[in-house]
């Protein structure tokens, strides 16, 4: 059987997160929704996604298809029912398709000419980007689960002071002196090569991924993740960082999400909290207004390649698109349009030339190429989000 994860109808929502990557690429918990969902089937899985994204997201299609919305992270229950759907069958979770069995995944679906399967119990679902962090705890409490089951974690050196040692897992080349663990919260999982230096107090949950790095002195709240080859500093609580994203000095980040290659100056700081205590709202790009989280706590949303400066103040509920970079004394507003550079003071359009150089010298670092397919996806999204900036 072949399987392909779709964007489904949430990608929209997802925005500016996914204005560079699938659905399914978002990083919730330890691993992505494609590796989850990779991990629980055993098999290679592609993707349906927008035109501009399918050259380095493609689809592998076969003669029998499953279709699987990328919003739905996998459990025992839904990865059960989807690998027994058979032709002509659909599978639910009230009145919303999860998944279903096609000859031909290009066509529409017709629910009239399925069998309808239900599901029992409701699985994790990232429909809004709040969602990343809300259910964070949940997500990375299952991929801890599954990726350390029946296995032995590598043994915690003496010098650190643990709670709850049983739910402490650490992967082969990691490193971890003169800590503090504390998983009576939630899980801890220390990636492959990944380090925790000197003097950090960890509350979980935590997932620090493969080569991710946590600075000296880190004080981390759960449940964040810090993804492959992240490094935080400072004050940390309840965020996301997908890949390769910085926030390695002191300053506060709290029930954030970050994409991948942003960059966090020196004591920036976001505010998680209205001071009035009233509900977060966040932009949504596709009302072109601000919509309600129905959450107290909500920090930054922010799309890959963009950067802060030294001393940046983010206020309650920013959202700041993709290949933007803020810089200046004062709060700018708390929608930052993509390839935007300025700060409180205005904006002008950050030029793509300009934008490249950043990110190629960055990723470089990393010994990550800035090849012609990452070019021409960012190319696509200086197009499609000029409406909002404002020369």
């Amino acid at each position: 059987m072949n399987y392909i994860l779709s964007d489904g109808k949430y990608r929209e929502s997802l925005l500016p997160l996914t204005y560079t990557r699938p659905v399914c690429e978002i990083r919730i918990g330890i691993l992505t929704i494609h590796e989850k969902w990779e991990k629980w089937l055993n098999i290679s899985i592609s993707y349906i996604t927008e035109d501009y994204l399918s050259k380095k997201f493609p689809t592998v299609t076969a003669s029998d298809n499953v279709i699987v919305n990328g919003a739905y992270l996998p459990n025992q229950e839904l990865v059960s029912k989807v690998i027994s759907l058979k032709e002509n069958q659909a599978l639910y979770w009230g009145d919303e398709c999860v998944a279903y069995f096609t000859k031909e995944p290009f066509s529409d679906f017709q629910e009239s000419l399925y069998e309808k399967i239900e599901l029992e119990s409701e699985p994790i679902t990232v429909k809004n980007t709040w969602d990343v962090f809300s259910k964070n705890g949940e997500a990375l409490q299952t991929d801890f689960d599954l990726l350390t089951h029946g296995r032995k974690s590598q043994p915690i050196s003496s010098t650190n002071q643990v709670v709850n040692h049983e739910n402490i897992f650490i992967e082969e080349g990691a490193k971890v002196e003169f800590s503090i663990l504390n998983a009576s919260t939630g899980p801890i999982y220390i990636g492959k090569n990944a380090e925790i230096m000197e003097g950090c107090i960890i509350r979980g949950a935590l997932a620090l991924c493969e080569k991710a790095v946590l600075k000296v002195g880190s004080k981390i709240y759960g449940p964040t993740t810090a993804g492959p080859g992240c490094k935080l500093g400072g004050e940390v609580n309840n965020s996301v960082l997908f890949a390769y994203s910085n926030k390695g000095h002191e300053g506060f980040l709290g029930n954030s999400v970050l994409g991948e290659w942003c960059n966090l100056g020196a004591d920036t700081n976001t505010s998680n909290l209205k001071n009035n205590y009233a509900p977060v709202r966040l932009w949504d790009y596709k009302t072109e207004g601000f919509a309600k989280t129905g959450l107290q706590f909500c920090g930054l949303i922010m799309g890959d390649h963009s950067k802060c400066g030294i001393n940046s103040m983010v206020n309650t509920g920013t959202v700041v698109g993709v290949n933007a970079n803020i810089f200046g004394s004062g709060y700018p507003r708390n929608f930052v349009p993509s390839f935007s550079w300025g700060g409180a003071s205005g904006f002008t359009t950050y030029l793509p030339k300009k934008a490249y150089e950043a990110a190629k010298a960055m990723m470089k670092r990393r010994n990550v190429d800035f090849d012609d397919v990452e070019q021409e996806v960012l190319d696509h999204v200086f197009e499609i989000t000029k409406k909002w900036r404002r020369d």
